[in-house]
Parts: structure tokens; C-alpha cells; sequence
């Protein structure tokens, strides 16, 4: 399929717009429904019901894969003491199924913990390249990339992508809180699929979390992080450091500074109420607790021994690109380290390349060819 491009102004708050081009770059949605979305929406409550009206349109008309991603729209920034979260995603599944053609992709699960992971699986489109295993990270579902899975398809390989714990089903109907020791839920999908020699692709925070499987599984041979996330306050300032690490030793300090940010600012009462739901955390502290123990000393980059690309939008608001050099600085054991800022020129500029996805995915399939036909005996499955 061929992705739009260009990162558009539906609306006048960056994060409601940032997701709203999200929508627009993976193809499914029309521009005059997001652009009349855009003017229907004031704030975040409006959000909800702005998406589900024109969800309920497209599903009337029969545009059924325009319905089910204006219910994830509706979905994505509603809170999850809201009832009409779950709703919201259960209407998406139940709309996505109808609206995709069920031999295109095979569905599987996966045991893991005391439930299973969800897993997504599309066969190459030609002649075997490779395998990839793929996931996006702290707020998508398998089926948001599903038209990236088949870009690769398309391409030669075969694509198994997966909800781990924290994510989608893995979570809401399973209980699988996240976690970051993911080379464990990735160990679990090549010991269902008996698979070695794969590339794995991370988007978001997957880029950290399957750097840090690559650290510890060597059944792995190539990582895309896309972008990476290395360690979050290495990002920041040296008193920013200070004193979060000051603020960190009392948790009631803590937790009323965070509460009340959430009081003042919409956006930060989004972001923390989504880690408290996905990690099933209680608190704020617990909260900044599991955000910061994603970090360089955990993640273990001088482990890391396969090829790996790095990319990252120059204007990237939640990774920003000098997370970018400083883990292609701290990967010295890696076969290889590759390196792609992409440029507000190229309509790339964005977190996860909104704004012209079918780039990205060019110079990543470009990367996969080239380092898969340097080690060919990799590719293959036992």
C-alpha cells in the first residue's frame, strides 16, 4: 500500500495532533474526516465522541477499515477509568476483523506468564528474505502497523508481530502488566515459532526493549530501533538529573509533585494514568519508578553483538535524537551500527517517522536486505 505523505495541522494542541497524523500516516483513515474531526475538537473529553460519531459513520457506510481506526482514534486518549475504553476496544477488534481479509494474516497465542501473547502472523508475498519479529511500544496494538507488517511481507519476509506484556490483549485480557526484561516475552515467541536468526523491529519504546533482548538472546541477528530510548534522564540536564534522582528518594515528595502536574496540565494526566494502567501500578512514584528503570545500566548495550540500525525524526518530542548518538556510542560490540535522522524536508521529522512512514520503511527494508545477504545462513530456520 502506499502510505500518505506529509505531516498536516488538524489541530491546534500538539499531542491531539501529533495523534491525528498518526491515524493519517498509516493509511487507514481519510484526511476530510480528520480534518473535520480536528474542528469538531475542543480538548481531550471531546476527543472520545468526535472519533466514535465518525467511526459509527464510516461502519454505516461501510467503510469498515476507516471504522475500526476512528475507534482506536476514539480509544487512544481516553482514560482507562472511563468505561468506554474497553468498549472502544473491543468495537476496534470486532471492526478490524470484518474490515481485513482473514487469509491475509494468521492469528496466534503464545503462553507466557500466567497468560498468553497475542501474535499476528503474515507470510512473505515472495521468495523468503527473512524473519522479522515486530511489536511497536507503550501504546499501540498489534493491528495499528498492520500495513507496515505487509510492507515487509510484500518485501520477502515473514512477519510474526506480537502484543507483549503491557500491551493490547496481552494486557487487557490477560493482566500482563509491562515489564523490561523483554528478552523473556521475546524468548517465548522463538521457542513457540522454533525460530533463530531473526531481525526484530521496535518502534517507540520497543527500540529499548528489543535492544535489551538482543543483549541477552543470541537466537537474534539485526535490531531496528526505531527510535531508540537508551535511558531517558541521560537526555537531560545535569541538574534535571540531580533532582530527580533527589526527588526519587521520597516517594511522598514524589508522588505529590506528579499529582499535581496531572491537576495542571491534561497531557501529563494522560501519560501518567496510561503507565499506571498498563504497568498496574498504584501510584505516581511506582509510576516514575518503572519509567526509570529503563536506563543504560539496565538495558546493557556493550552486550548487544548483531547489526543494528537507529533511527530517529529530528524533531522527535518524546525520544529526541540524542538518545540516538548516545546508544550508537554505548553499542561497541555490535557487528554494526547504522545510524538515520530523518528531516523535517522528507515530512520525517516526527516520533516513529508520522508524517511519511513509506520512507522509513524504504531505508529499513533497504538496511534488511543489505545486512540479511551479508549473513544468509542466518536467515534460516532450524
Amino acid at each position: 500500500m502506499d502510505f500518505p505523505v506529509g505531516y498536516r495541522d488538524f489541530h491546534p494542541d500538539d499531542l491531539i495532533n501529533f495523534q491525528i497524523n498518526r491515524w493519517y500516516s498509516l493509511g487507514y483513515c481519510r484526511e476530510a474526516d480528520l480534518k473535520r474531526a480536528g474542528e469538531a475538537i475542543d480538548d481531550f473529553e471531546d476527543h472520545t465522541g468526535v472519533f466514535t460519531e465518525l467511526a459509527e459513520e464510516a461502519e454505516g457506510e461501510g467503510r469498515l477499515k476507516h471504522a475500526a481506526f476512528y475507534c482506536r482514534a476514539a480509544e487512544f486518549l481516553t482514560l482507562p477509568n472511563d468505561d468506554r475504553k474497553q468498549t472502544l476496544y473491543t468495537s476496534f477488534r470486532r471492526t478490524f476483523e470484518r474490515a481485513f481479509p482473514a487469509d491475509a494474516y494468521d492469528r496466534y497465542t503464545v503462553p507466557y506468564a500466567d497468560g498468553q501473547l497475542p501474535v499476528l502472523h503474515v507470510e512473505p508475498g515472495g521468495p523468503a528474505q527473512g524473519t522479522i519479529i515486530a511489536h511497536g511500544g507503550l501504546d499501540s496494538f498489534v493491528e495499528c502497523w498492520y500495513g507496515l507488517w505487509h510492507h515487509f511481507a510484500d518485501h520477502g519476509y515473514e512477519v510474526y508481530a506480537f502484543e507483549g506484556p503491557g500491551q493490547g490483549t496481552a494486557h487487557r485480557t490477560h493482566g500482563l502488566p509491562f515489564e523490561h526484561d523483554w528478552e523473556n516475552p521475546t524468548g517465548a515467541i522463538l521457542d513457540f515459532f522454533d525460530l533463530r536468526g531473526v531481525s526484530l523491529l521496535g518502534f517507540s519504546f520497543g527500540g529499548y526493549w528489543y535492544l535489551r533482548a538482543a543483549a541477552f538472546e543470541n537466537r537474534i541477528d539485526r535490531v531496528i530501533a526505531a527510535p531508540p530510548l537508551f535511558d531517558l534522564l541521560k537526555s537531560e540536564s545535569a541538574f534535571s538529573q540531580w533532582l530527580a534522582r533527589l526527588m526519587m528518594r521520597s516517594e511522598r515528595l514524589m508522588n505529590a509533585a506528579i499529582r499535581l502536574q496531572m491537576k495542571l496540565s491534561t497531557v501529563a494526566n494522560f501519560y501518567m494514568q496510561h503507565i499506571l494502567f498498563t504497568t498496574n501500578r498504584t501510584s505516581p512514584y511506582e509510576a516514575a519508578e518503572w519509567v526509570l528503570a529503563m536506563n543504560d545500566g539496565h538495558l546493557h548495550s556493550d552486550r548487544v553483538t548483531q547489526d543494528v540500525l537507529l533511527t530517529v525524526g529530528e524533531n522527535d518530542a518524546f525520544q529526541p535524537p540524542a538518545l540516538l548518538r548516545l546508544q550508537a556510542d554505548a553499542l561497541t560490540q555490535a557487528r554494526s551500527v547504522t545510524t538515520r535522522v530523518f528531516t523535517e524536508d522528507e515530512q520525517a521529522n516526527q516520533h516513529c517517522q508520522v508524517g511519511n512512514l513509506g520512507l522509513a520503511l524504504d531505508v529499513m527494508t533497504s538496511w534488511l536486505d543489505e545486512h540479511t545477504a551479508d549473513n544468509p545462513a542466518a536467515c534460516t530456520q532450524p
